[in-house]
């Protein structure tokens, strides 16, 4: 995996979630059709877990957070940002979606839990704020956030 083929499977990812209102049914349709288990979900897993270990995948690191912004919002995103972070048991900074998130969960050791989610979709609606909390292992998240909008506060 590289950063173009990984930025065509993202097109791909953004495309299962475009247009649609960031809501719990969202969620529920999201883990029904392409949750863990599902071809879509294997591919992506299985392309963040290599470009991480290439290096060029959570290239960076914080207060024990390995992240990155693997493609900036853009309209073949349907206006999407891709982040990309790996955590092993820790409680991430409080942020807020001014317009809502949509997180594929990755578990990388068996039994990691991400905000207390398994392998799977968990989607934050406009408006939601929390500390991204990984516990039981390591887990990896892909974090779409609409028009790239998330707020750090300190908190």
């Amino acid at each position: 995996m590289n950063p173009p083929s990984f930025d065509a499977l993202m097109l791909e990812l953004a495309g299962v979630v475009a247009g649609r209102p960031l809501d719990a049914a969202l969620a529920a349709q999201l883990n029904a059709e392409h949750g863990a288990g599902s071809p879509l979900y294997r591919r992506v897993r299985a392309a963040c877990i290599e470009g991480v270990a290439d290096g060029w995948l959570c290239a960076r690191e914080g207060g024990g957070i390995r992240y990155g912004r693997a493609c900036k919002p853009s309209p073949e995103l349907h206006g999407f940002s891709v982040d990309v972070v790996d955590m092993r048991d820790i409680i991430g900074p409080h942020h807020v979606h001014p317009l809502g998130e949509i997180d594929l969960v990755m578990p990388v050791d068996e039994g990691a839990r991400f905000d207390g989610s398994s392998a799977g979709w968990v989607v934050y609606p406009p408006g939601s704020a929390h500390r991204p909390t990984v516990s039981h292992g390591r887990s990896l998240v892909i974090y779409l956030l609409p028009e790239g909008c998330i707020e750090f506060t300190g908190q």
